[in-house]
């Protein structure tokens, strides 16, 4: 079995996240800049067996692809058509950002650390790849 990657895609910074091989535990991978990210997804994916790649998908309160959408589904065909042989599933990221600064306060972080726009994008990887692996045990239990 391989790792389920997670992708929060920003216009200039992406949040990554990873399964271990089992795809039991989603954890925090790293931050990388957004012109960086498809080499960083290379190398990341020449060393170890990625079976799947989540993005998250914005939408509003309305249930529309959000403003942010206009960047991120461009960014999506281009990662498509850079791994082929790798699914790429969307999943819906809305609130992640909330979460994530929630995440933090309930952990404890000082305020400072809790500016860190890199360790926010990380940590809502690591939420949109939980709802991922929540989703899809639950349509395997079905």
């Amino acid at each position: 079995m391989g790792r389920i990657l997670a992708i929060d895609y920003g216009s200039k910074r992406v949040g990554l996240a990873v399964t271990d091989e089992m795809q039991m535990i989603a954890g925090g991978l790293t931050t990388v800049h957004s012109k960086d990210v498809i080499a960083f997804l290379k190398d990341y994916c020449d060393k170890e067996d990625v079976e799947c790649i989540v993005v998250g998908e914005p939408f509003d309160m309305q249930n529309r692809a959000s403003d942010a959408s206009r960047y991120i589904d461009p960014f999506v065909k281009h990662l498509r058509k850079q791994f082929p042989h790798i699914p790429v599933e969307r999943m819906d990221e809305r609130f992640t950002s909330q979460m994530a600064m929630r995440a933090m306060i309930d952990a404890g972080l000082k305020k400072k650390a809790r500016q860190n726009k890199a360790l926010v994008d990380t940590i809502s990887a690591t939420i949109i790849l939980q709802y991922y692996l929540q989703q899809k045990g639950s349509n395997n239990r079905s």
